[in-house]
């Protein structure tokens, strides 16, 4: 008889959590539509309801059944499916990269917005990349004359899953004017101190723009009393040293912008409403482990949920979408280099190879014939198909 292979099932995955505690959850707070979205997408992820497909060996018959992914943006899918679309953008990425130097800036939010943020994210999280981006062009156009470029990331999260709102940037160390170029000297970005006072401007400009326009959910005596807080704090814009390789901070981009707060491979237990999970601590450099409740895990989890459509990955100055090929061009020029050369973009199976060293097309039982689509799984089957009825066809 036909061997028949499903995906094995990971008793330690958000879903698993989402499908025993939601009742739990939903007794304490409420699950608001885009949430719901959510929790119904990841539980049916990967399932027979969203469909699939059964590929059958050329040579031993043995057949394997695979389901779709949710593609939820919110969804940990399994490694392979994420190495995917993170290495098709660093490959892009890379083809971009300069022959100059890179600094990498953080600019991070004070934690008296994370409420503010939260109920107001769309909002908020635009004006954060607002001011931000014209912070650095600003500075672009102070201190060397001409339009920076840098790519702009979004992170929400710290290592125990709370709101933590900050912007990771991969700034160049240059500026075009015209038909010149003008190089950074030296080992020095802008100056820290100067480029938080600039953000909180900005930033506290667009906010109060925003609210007297009556675009924030805010009550006005409280806004007033958290403008005053904002303004005494310190906002914090750390500028790194220039680094040696810009190509390992677009890997560690990377790594956030097609990965959600948390993956399942983090998560090392689930029992008794509890969930223990993996955390970095920065200040000891240790990798350690936090327990919480199952309910307090879902709800630090929802807070990571961006508004449907919300861009995260943003391009500014000369690497803005519109002209960035253009633009490109015309530094490399000036720089007195060529265009890289085209490549050729990897299949999946070429992909997976090179990432895993696993041939996903070889057959897993008798490691000699090619796995080759037999049938095509339709949507919302409420269960597995059944293997009988399979090899009858």
């Amino acid at each position: 008889m036909t061997q028949i292979t499903a995906p094995k099932e990971n008793r330690r995955e958000v879903a698993d959590i989402l499908k025993k505690h939601i009742n739990d959850y939903q007794s304490q707070y409420p699950l608001w539509p885009a949430h719901r979205k959510i929790v119904s997408d990841l539980l049916n992820c990967r399932t027979a309801r969203l469909g699939g497909h059964i590929d059958r060996c050329d040579r031993c018959g043995m057949m394997r059944i695979t389901y779709h992914s949710c593609r939820n943006r919110h969804c940990s899918p399994p490694p392979a499916d994420q190495h995917m679309p993170r290495e098709r953008w660093l490959e892009k990425r890379k083809d971009e990269i300069l022959p100059t130097s890179y600094f990498h800036v953080v600019f991070t939010v004070p934690h008296e917005l994370n409420l503010v943020i939260l109920t107001n994210k769309r909002v908020m999280l635009n004006i954060l990349f607002k001011a931000v981006s014209q912070t650095l062009l600003a500075f672009g156009e102070n201190e060397l004359s001409g339009k920076l470029g840098f790519v702009a990331t979004l992170h929400t999260w710290n290592q125990k899953l709370n709101a933590h709102f900050h912007l990771h940037c991969l700034v160049a160390g240059g500026a075009i004017s015209g038909s010149s170029w003008t190089p950074l000297k030296g080992a020095y970005l802008f100056n820290k101190q100067a480029l938080s006072v600039v953000f909180r401007g900005k930033f506290m400009h667009h906010m109060n723009r925003a609210h007297q326009n009556e675009n924030l959910k805010f009550a006005g005596e409280r806004y007033k009393q958290l403008k005053a807080r904002l303004y005494e704090k310190e906002w914090i814009v750390d500028v790194r040293d220039p680094v040696q390789r810009p190509e390992h901070i677009l890997e560690y981009l990377a790594r956030y912008t097609h990965r959600v707060a948390i993956a399942n491979s983090r998560i090392t237990a689930f029992k008794d409403g509890r969930v223990t999970f993996r955390i970095k601590n920065r200040k000891n450099h240790r990798t350690e482990q936090i327990t919480i409740t199952a309910v307090e895990f879902i709800r630090r989890f929802l807070l990571h949920s961006l508004p449907k459509g919300f861009v995260r990955i943003r391009h500014y100055g000369f690497l803005a979408n519109r002209n960035r090929s253009k633009n490109l061009t015309a530094i490399r020029r000036l720089m007195g280099v060529s265009d890289p050369p085209e490549k050729h973009f990897a299949s999946v199976e070429e992909m997976m190879h090179k990432l895993t060293g696993i041939d996903i097309s070889l057959c897993p039982g008798c490691h000699k014939g090619r796995m080759q689509l037999f049938l095509e799984i339709p949507k919302g089957m409420a269960r597995p198909p059944n293997p009988l009825a399979i090899e009858a066809a």
